[in-house]
């Protein structure tokens, strides 16, 4: 496929959408079949959200050896994630004017400078700010790559999707490991891992990302803020925003209530991000083959927030919370890969501004749950930030039942492989 065909495709909504929900008819053999450049990408995705979980397991020692309480060791996890959704807004706009590639390499750069400085760090609070620094650059990184990936991926959206979702799921699982295994070594030693990572991930993309298609029209800085206004895409992203609140209690709290050392923690969350993984590349395309993605999410969400009931009752059980948490990281790739989909095919917008907005609102509120799980850790019971990741679910699947008149679209009729085909020729010979 050609490039020109590609950045076409990338912006056709329900291109590689096949069966009830959507496609995936490729298989895995047609997702693996991808040019360098789309490798190269995943990758440094895979990388980056190394960094999501990467300070899970070091949180016990960080908030031991600088002295800080469980709050203030969260802001870890908030300072990135607040600051990465704020500048999804703008990301889409700096794009359009110095291209993927710059903006891509911008982020890793980023990252790499914050990374090492962080763990060059002697006090909480600069770690924190580091941290706001290094979200920076992976909201430069992570919308633009999104966009990158559907636009230049082989076997059209679908395809595309599952293979950022599986890097994702890949990064997350492989963070909290290499966390445990350096955190071992000392609680600085993960930050100066992902910077050497990040500099890797840097040198691919500037070898094998060599064209990037048709220079896109620049956008308004406005863009992102319209799109959130398109009720379709602003009740996935409430949704989500809701929906995230539960993801990182389970991620960013555990492993306070856990007690384990560093590479107990890694091993644990390791598994949770391996079974996230696995769900979002396997299961996830086999259920929305047999269902609506709204039912997918409405489905999924309630079996999620029961999980977190089941956390909270066993919260002084580490065996039963382990079980909790990997089984929730199950649950968890479902939703990501749906939710994903979801938001690429509810409106006629650019990848990159659907992603940006999206993922904006999305990252707030993984931003605003550790430091309040361990909030209500202390003011009522260890078993309480789980239950309220809990009735946060209730509330996004309240948000896509109460929005789905907005939702037709997301599963709404779907082209046939010959009809996309047909739609590609047209606009080749257009």
């Amino acid at each position: 496929m050609s490039a020109d065909t590609s950045a076409r495709t990338s912006s056709t909504p329900t291109a590689s959408s096949h069966g009830h929900g959507s496609g995936h008819s490729a298989g895995l053999g047609g997702i693996l079949h991808q040019p360098k450049a789309v490798w190269a990408v995943a990758f440094a995705s895979v990388i980056a959200f190394m960094g999501i979980g990467l300070v899970d397991p070091i949180l016990p020692a960080i908030a031991e050896d600088l002295q800080a309480t469980p709050t203030q060791a969260e802001m870890l996890f908030t300072s990135y994630l607040l600051v990465t959704g704020v500048a999804m807004l703008f990301t889409s706009w700096l794009s359009s004017r110095i291209g993927a590639k710059r903006t891509l390499l911008i982020g890793l750069a980023l990252v790499v400078l914050f990374a090492l400085l962080a763990g060059l760090s002697d006090s909480v609070g600069a770690v924190i700010g580091f941290r706001a620094g290094w979200g920076l650059g992976n909201a430069l990184f992570i919308s633009t790559a999104l966009a990158t990936i559907v636009g230049a991926a082989a076997g059209g959206r679908a395809n595309a999707i599952i293979l950022y979702e599986a890097a994702l799921g890949l990064g997350i699982a492989i963070g909290p490991l290499l966390g445990g295994l350096l955190g071992g070594i000392g609680w600085k030693w993960p930050f100066f891992g992902t910077a050497t990572l990040m500099a890797v991930g840097f040198i691919a993309i500037v070898t094998l990302l060599k064209t990037e298609g048709p220079k896109p029209a620049p956008l308004k800085l406005s863009a992102p803020f319209k799109a959130l206004a398109i009720p379709s895409l602003g009740t996935l992203a409430a949704a989500a925003l809701f929906y995230n609140i539960g993801f990182f209690t389970l991620l960013a709290y555990s492993p306070f209530p856990l007690g384990l050392d560093a590479m107990g923690l890694g091993f644990t969350f390791f598994g949770w991000g391996v079974a996230l993984a696995v769900t979002s590349v396997f299961v996830a395309p086999l259920l929305t083959a047999r269902m609506r993605r709204t039912s997918v999410i409405k489905l999924v969400l309630p079996l999620l927030a029961l999980d977190l009931v089941a956390a909270g009752l066993l919260v002084q059980s580490t065996t039963g919370l382990i079980v909790c948490i990997v089984v929730g990281g199950l649950l968890l790739g479902v939703m990501n890969t749906v939710l994903t989909e979801s938001v690429m095919e509810a409106t006629d917008l650019p990848s990159n501004v659907a992603s940006s907005a999206y993922s904006s609102v999305r990252f707030l509120g993984g931003a605003i749950a550790p430091p309040a799980a361990a909030e209500i850790a202390k003011l009522i019971s260890p078993a309480a930030p789980y239950y309220v990741a809990a009735g946060s679910l209730i509330v996004a699947v309240l948000i896509v039942v109460l929005g789905r008149k907005h939702l037709a679209r997301v599963d709404g009729p779907v082209e046939s492989e010959l009809d996309e085909a047909i739609a590609i020729t047209a606009a080749d010979a257009s």
